[in-house]
């Protein structure tokens, strides 16, 4: 099993193709995750998603999806997100990502200024459900499956064909996006804060961490920091840390360490509470875990 890796500022670290031909497409699935979930990070590429088979609860900053076969997902540029299984069974999806810059081509170009930046730089079109009974959403899914089928079987002008199906692609969103009504922005800021309190979890959280840690870290108040914490993750401050600290002992199950030893570097200081909230969120003990790994 694997986790996404990221920096310090949850980056995703994997290429997404290269500066030549920067789009990568792959099929994945949510099981081969440690805990059958991927953890919140974020990139520069847009990512689209098309679900193959089964469900899958799919998270796009304040947005959460409930996402099933044959529909799919578009994630904004620098978008935080994260995957989880739904009901213990797998999902299984077509994933394909690629940078801005192979839309406009090159920088201050109109197609940038006008017809990307438009969509990447606002907050409030960080993501949006693809719904095959929808149609222009159907072309959406479609145009997807027709590129995994290149990327398998390469026609001669492959890159040109994939280049003018994400434009396609792009066109239909920005259509539907342009059309929407003048809203308030939600405050950048307000990504911000959410990136950096994950950040402040996901670096300290083998130490004692407190609920003051984590406000202090953002420099807001304990209750505004729960508020805020549970409305855009839609779960509260002290479960994320609890199921980021079971993520994270996961990989060490793997090894020699003991169970206790491993508790404490998951930042448990008791290794019966450990075993307890591992059960929760595993529905098996630790020891039965590594058994099976």
């Amino acid at each position: 099993m694997i986790q996404i890796h990221t920096t310090d500022s949850q980056r995703e670290m994997k290429a997404h193709g290269d500066y030549h031909f920067p789009v990568h497409i792959s099929e994945e699935s949510i099981g081969i995750y440690e805990g059958g979930a991927f953890m919140w990070h974020w990139h520069p590429e847009i990512e689209l998603t098309w679900i193959q088979s089964g469900r899958i609860d799919y998270r796009v900053n304040e947005q959460q999806y409930i996402l099933k076969q044959e529909e799919g997902l578009f994630c904004n540029s620098n978008a935080l997100h994260s995957g989880y299984m739904t009901d213990n069974m797998n999902c299984e999806y077509l994933s394909i990502t690629f940078h801005p810059r192979f839309i406009y081509g090159y920088e201050t170009s109109v197609l940038q200024t006008r017809y990307v930046d438009f969509i990447t730089s606002s907050p409030r079109l960080s993501s949006l459900a693809l719904r095959p009974e929808i149609s222009w959403q159907a072309e959406i899914l479609d145009t997807m499956k027709q590129i995994y089928g290149w990327s398998k079987h390469p026609p001669v002008d492959y890159e040109l064909s994939v280049h003018l199906a994400l434009a396609r692609i792009w066109q239909l969103l920005y259509r539907y996006f342009v059309s929407l009504p003048d809203t308030a922005e939600p405050a950048a800021q307000h990504l911000d804060r959410l990136k950096r309190i994950l950040t402040f979890i996901q670096t300290h959280y083998n130490e004692p961490l407190t609920l003051e840690d984590i406000a202090d870290s953002v420099n807001i108040c304990k209750s505004e920091c729960c508020r805020f914490f549970k409305k855009h993750m839609h779960m509260t401050l002290f479960d994320y840390l609890l199921f980021y600290r079971i993520q994270q002992s996961l990989p060490l199950l793997k090894g020699d360490e003991s169970i206790t030893d491993i508790a404490g570097m998951a930042g448990f200081s008791n290794p019966c509470y450990y075993g307890k909230i591992f059960k929760r969120y595993m529905n098996c003990s630790p020891r039965e875990y590594r058994k099976n790994v």
